[in-house]
């Protein structure tokens, strides 16, 4: 059984995050007019945002309301409810706790409204972070923002030792290291110009000039940044609260959906990356308009949205029931195979160099990657010893 769940999972965020991705990077390239007259880039980040958190709300709360017991209420199932730590008072030798002693003082440690709060913060991370990411591929090529993605534990590591006084292995400095000079490589080799329609054209050879790439660069940096904000964050509301990943999926995703829907009905004034399209146009409007002209953008809309919620509640169902060192092997083989799909679906041409960079890439996160297997190994080991001691007394 166990076999078969993780077979499931493995098969669930390789397929759901492939299809993902060959729509996110759809968006990034023009799309025809109904009329044939012109072809256009669509250009509204929160609607897209929008789309994909509300049908990961709808998603997580299906999954949640199947996987609970009948008995329990939507709070108790959002995990809004949870019961207070109860610490055990010993009198006269005995102890006693969960509801047989008068002496009991409850923990409260736990908070609701910080839970929220913390939910809330993450949520305006992740909408931030979005539109820069979405903002590069219109300056770098989509297979490079495959490889700076994966470049994730870099930000997330800063930002726990910003945000949190966290501590790191000598050894994750060697992956930093090498995860910045394959970057460096890839971008440096790099000769195909990015945002290039799916069947190509003559216009689209030869690459975009160095001022251009370094904007990219710059948002993909700025989304990594934040990136590693939320993720720090998450392991904080991991590790003080007694919630879910299938949880903190449902209520980051609504208030995603809310913060980005206020947004796009708003009629804000130009804000690089986050509201891109006209001063005092809202970008509902926009984003309504560019449909009914550009019709083919419907099915990618979907499929960005549909596949992103399904993948995440197959991220979650891996973390929960096999750990992270499992989920930081899938997702890493799912973003090399989602780049050499990129290079197959929409003919990228990658140098000789763009290769050896992202080999120098993978090999660090590799390092990483034993690592983590090595420490698990090392515990499991200790814990056995443990018990076998245990059991000998």
């Amino acid at each position: 059984m166990s076999f078969l769940r993780l077979a499931i999972c493995v098969a669930g965020v390789y397929s759901m995050f492939l299809l993902w991705a060959i729509a996110q990077e759809r968006l990034s390239v023009p799309f025809d007019r109904i009329d044939g007259t012109s072809s256009d880039k669509f250009n509204a980040p929160l609607f897209m945002n929008t789309c994909q958190s509300a049908f990961c709300v709808l998603s997580s709360l299906i999954y949640l309301r199947i996987r609970s017991p009948r008995h329990q209420n939507l709070p108790e199932i959002l995990g809004l409810t949870q019961a207070q730590p109860v610490k055990a008072v010993t009198t006269n030798g005995t102890a006693k706790a969960n509801g047989h002693s008068h002496h009991e003082k409850p923990d409260h440690r736990y908070s609701l409204k910080s839970l929220l709060l913390r939910y809330f913060q993450c949520s305006i991370f992740v909408t931030s972070a979005a539109p820069f990411g979405f903002a590069a591929l219109f300056y770098i090529t989509y297979p490079a923002m495959v490889l700076g993605k994966s470049c994730k534990l870099v930000p997330v590591m800063i930002m726990n030792v910003l945000l949190y006084r966290r501590r790191f292995a000598p050894h994750k400095y060697l992956v930093v290291a090498m995860v910045t000079l394959g970057i460096t490589m890839f971008m440096g080799f790099g000769e195909e110009k990015p945002g290039k329609s799916k069947h190509g054209s003559s216009a689209d050879a030869g690459g975009l000039p160095m001022g251009k790439q370094l904007i990219g660069i710059s948002y993909l940096l700025i989304n990594l940044a934040i990136d590693g904000a939320t993720n720090s964050t998450q392991d904080e509301i991991f590790a003080r609260y007694k919630v879910s990943g299938q949880q903190m999926m449902f209520w980051i995703n609504l208030f995603c959906t809310a913060l980005t829907s206020l947004m796009c009905v708003l009629p804000l004034p130009y804000i690089p990356v986050l509201h891109p399209g006209e001063s005092g146009a809202t970008e509902l409007g926009g984003a309504l308009e560019f449909i009914r002209t550009h019709t083919d953008i419907v099915k990618a809309l979907l499929q960005f949205s549909l596949t992103g919620s399904l993948g995440q509640l197959f991220i979650f169902e891996t973390l929960q029931h096999f750990g992270s060192l499992t989920l930081v092997t899938v997702t890493l083989t799912r973003k090399m195979f989602t780049m050499l799909l990129s290079v197959a679906v929409y003919n990228h041409k990658l140098t000789l160099g763009q290769w050896l960079g992202t080999a120098v890439v993978f090999a660090g996160i590799s390092v990483e990657a034993w690592v983590k297997r090595k420490d698990v190994h090392a515990k499991r080991v200790l814990q056995e010893k443990e018990k076998a001691k245990l059991k000998s007394l």
